[in-house]
Formats: C-alpha cells, structure tokens, sequence
C-alpha cells in the first residue's frame, strides 16, 4: 500500500496553481501570475513524490476580476515501479475577500484534478476549500485553513479528507519569517486505501524562509517537513519518502 501512496498521494504545502502576489494586468479584468520553484524533495502532504528526489516545479494563474481563476501546476515525480514521470494538474476555482467579516478573510473555493498525462488510472479529481487571515497575531502574518474532499482519493475509489492549517510570519524587516503547517488525511476505507496499515495520518511542516531584496519575487526556504505514518514494515527508501526530512525550496514568482 505505500508504493500506492508514495504513487498517487500528489500542498500544496502544496500542489495545485499558486496565486502570486504580483499579478500582470490584462484586458478585459484579467491577470495573470506564475510561479517557478526547485525543490531538494516534492512533498505532498508530508509524502515523497520523486523518491526524495529534487523535483522541478511551475505554476500557472489566469484570473478574473470577478475572482474566477483557472490555473495549471506541474511537477517532475518518480513513483518507482509506477510509470508516470509528470504531475500536471489544472484547476478552477473563485476566490473572494469576505468583506462582512472585521478580519476580512479570503474565501477560496474550487477543484483540482491530478492529472499524470502517460498514466490516466492514476488521475483523481479533488474539491478544496480555504480561508486565509492576514494579521492575525502580528503584523504581516498570515494563517491558511484548508478543507479537502474527494470521493476516489489517490484514484482508489474510496471518500478522503483532508484538514490543513498553515501559519506564516515575517521576522520584523530581516527578510527572515517562519513557516509551521498541521495536516490531517483520513480515508474511509483502509481496505482500499491505508497509510502504514491505518486509515489515517498526520503530517507537519516548521521552517524558515528568506526574501531576496535584491530579486524581486525570490525566496527560499529551508523546512522539516514529516508524517507520522508507521514505518515498521518499510523499505530504508519508503521510510525516508515519509519520515521527517529536510526540504530546500528556491521559488521565483512572476
């Protein structure tokens, strides 16, 4: 059943398009935005993707001002015995700033499809939900909840969810912030579909990141990022695509 995870279990911490903070203006109220990334290890919920292998990344976002979007994110991956060599997965959703509310969250709603164009039996659709807050325990902070459903998770033909909370926070005008993510995946049949033998698992993220003042849109950042899904009867290799590791990530956003 691991090899099905390492396999299928495809973010963002983060798969799926990125919207960048600076968006180039097109007519008739649409933008677009991208974002390039080279990664030490492509984790997906805590979980290898390339047999903790670098991963080359990119991620494209076509919006409107009525908040519609379309985007489209890809990635290399090496899922051992399994065939597929690319991730691409398109998506559509509606983001939105609840401006009912004093915190004046942002609502983002929409789905993903996993898509592995020389392998389709391994494609699986995902509908998502987010709230992101901004300045909620200091200036220039920003915390991200995210609620996932799909009925045939990893392509298994069985429900999943997924809870996430991620937490980000600049230190002072350093350049420097940090970063902690909490997730929470469980499916609803372990027969099908299981984690180390259960229906469950947990997976965390803490790290630092770096803005490059003298590239504009450049960061870095330096994470241990983990699950707790049991090893016992792992490969080394396995064990290391879902242990706590440390992942460097180098993201320029245009």
């Amino acid at each position: 059943m691991l090899k099905k995870l390492l396999a299928v279990s495809v973010l963002a911490t983060t798969s799926g398009a990125v919207l960048a903070e600076d968006k180039a203006t097109m007519p008739y109220g649409l933008s677009f935005s991208g974002n390039a990334a080279i990664t030490t290890d492509y984790r997906f919920r805590g979980v290898t993707q390339n047999q903790s292998d670098p991963a080359l990344q990119a991620g494209f976002t076509l919006a409107h001002e009525s908040g519609i979007y379309v985007g489209l994110w890809g990635s290399n991956v090496n899922f051992g015995t399994v065939s597929p060599s690319l991730e691409l997965d398109p998506s559509i959703g509606y983001a939105t700033t609840l401006e009912s509310f004093s915190s004046k969250p942002v609502l983002d709603v929409g789905v993903v499809y996993y898509n592995y164009p020389s392998s389709s039996d391994l494609n699986w659709t995902e509908f998502y939900g987010k709230l992101t807050f901004a300045d909620v325990f200091g200036s220039g902070d920003s915390l991200l909840t995210n609620i996932n459903y799909t009925n045939d998770y990893a392509a298994a033909d069985t429900s999943s969810w997924n809870f996430t909370a991620g937490y980000s926070i600049p230190f002072s005008d350093t350049g420097f912030g940090g970063v902690a993510g909490l997730g929470y995946t469980v499916v609803d049949d372990k027969n099908k579909y299981a984690f180390g033998g259960d229906d469950n698992y947990i997976d965390w993220k803490v790290g630092v990141t770096y803005g490059f003042k003298s590239i504009e849109g450049a960061t870095a950042e330096l994470a241990a990022v983990g699950t707790n899904i049991d090893t016992k009867k792992m490969s080394h290799a396995e064990e290391r695509g879902v242990e706590t590791g440390a992942v460097f990530t180098l993201t320029k956003t245009f």
